[in-house]
């Protein structure tokens, strides 16, 4: 209900600085500029919850400043209860914006988490279902595909410590070996599509 008398920025300024009846100041406060500040916070993204908080915490510090008389009256209380409002929701906005940038990129984390996790199992299922072929291929093959993917090693190393006579020789041994691989495990396109992404990357 509308109060019947507007209290001027210096009534109301006395009252609260006097605490003389500063209940009534307060409530001017409230009816004088409440729909203002609330369709400042609305109009910039916010809603009417919001914006009862943002009045309510601008309402206290408004207060807080004409009790310590740190408002001097050089502008309006209208003005000032404007300004407080819009930098305390600039703050909201910022702090809601940095909020959602931790949260998203929590996701993201989590969700490149999850891939690599899961593209791990994949790998690991897929080299041990390869490794089981192995043993089909022969003691040679065998050798030479276990230590070309599974440790890793230089077909330079694996020359070396197998004796071939060349690198040359070691490599079409490798493709003999990697072609009956390959033909082994046809019903299973995805391994043998990763071999040969494997044999293109070769050391």
């Amino acid at each position: 209900m509308k109060l019947e008398k507007n209290l001027s920025d210096q009534e109301i300024t006395e009252m609260i600085q006097r605490n003389s009846n500063p209940n009534k100041a307060i409530a001017q406060l409230y009816e004088q500029h409440y729909d203002m500040l609330e369709s400042m916070v609305i109009q910039n993204s916010g809603t009417e919850e919001e914006a009862a908080d943002i009045i309510q915490e601008s309402m206290l510090v408004m207060v807080q400043m004409i009790k310590t008389g740190k408002f001097r009256g050089e502008s309006t209380i209208k003005s000032m209860l404007y300004s407080i409002s819009k930098n305390k929701w600039i703050s909201e906005i910022r702090r809601k914006r940095s909020s959602l940038a931790r949260h998203e990129n929590y996701l993201t984390k989590h969700e490149e988490n999850e891939l690599d996790v899961s593209e791990a199992i994949t790998r690991q299922e897929n080299l041990n279902f390869v490794m089981t072929l192995f043993d089909k291929l022969g003691e040679t093959c065998k050798k030479i595909l276990n230590l070309f993917y599974y440790e890793d090693m230089a077909m330079k190393e694996i020359c070396e410590k197998m004796e071939f006579s060349s690198e040359q020789v070691l490599r079409n041994k490798k493709y003999k070996c990697l072609k009956s691989l390959i033909e082994s495990v046809k019903s299973s396109p995805q391994i043998g599509e990763q071999l040969l992404k494997s044999l293109r990357n070769e050391k």
